[in-house]
């Protein structure tokens, strides 16, 4: 694996905060996603998480045919596939804009990759969320299940935080392939 980076960089004050993230994920038609080339990547990984959950959701129907399951199958082999060129697209942007600290410790995965685990939660809370029966109470309560899955999309969500942070501050580099 390459360790070194190209010599000019934009800076990682570049790197999109999780807020800025998690608005991208949201609202598909935030303008600022298009201004960044990680936040239109981030977008465009979420609707490939949707396009794969509903497919994936087809082909396991107790009424679904064959014919069905096999196109659902090729389906989520091609939205495996734009999930790829998504994150190399962000790795790419990475390794040509973000400075790194040599004697930094090394992340265990790309930010691509990281971005595409927190776009497939971010998935898989809203879709927990529209299956949970909602309470007609204050607060609003949801079932156990939408509560697990918005915890564990916070925890990815502070997890991201940590590492632009230990990035910005040098004291963590992202891998480049």
């Amino acid at each position: 694996m390459p360790t070194e980076y190209a010599g000019v960089r934009n800076g990682t004050a570049e790197l999109p905060p999780p807020a800025e993230l998690l608005r991208a994920f949201r609202e598909s038609d935030d303008p600022s996603r298009l201004q960044h080339s990680v936040l239109n990547a981030a977008r465009q990984l979420v609707e490939c998480h949707e396009r794969r959950s509903k497919a994936i959701d087809a082909a396991h129907a107790p009424d679904a045919p064959e014919g069905r399951v096999a196109a659902c199958s090729l389906l989520v082999e091609d939205i495996d596939g734009d999930r790829a060129e998504l994150v190399g697209r962000i790795d790419a942007w990475v390794a040509d804009n973000v400075e790194h600290r040599g004697g930094a410790s090394l992340h265990t995965e790309t930010l691509g990759a990281v971005i595409d685990r927190l776009a497939a939660k971010w998935i898989a809370a809203q879709r927990a969320l529209r299956r949970s029966p909602q309470r007609r109470t204050y607060p609003v309560q949801v079932d156990g299940e939408a509560h697990l899955q918005w915890c564990r999309l916070a925890e990815l969500t502070d997890g991201y935080r940590d590492l632009i942070t230990d990035v910005i501050e040098h004291r963590r580099r992202l891998p480049v392939w």
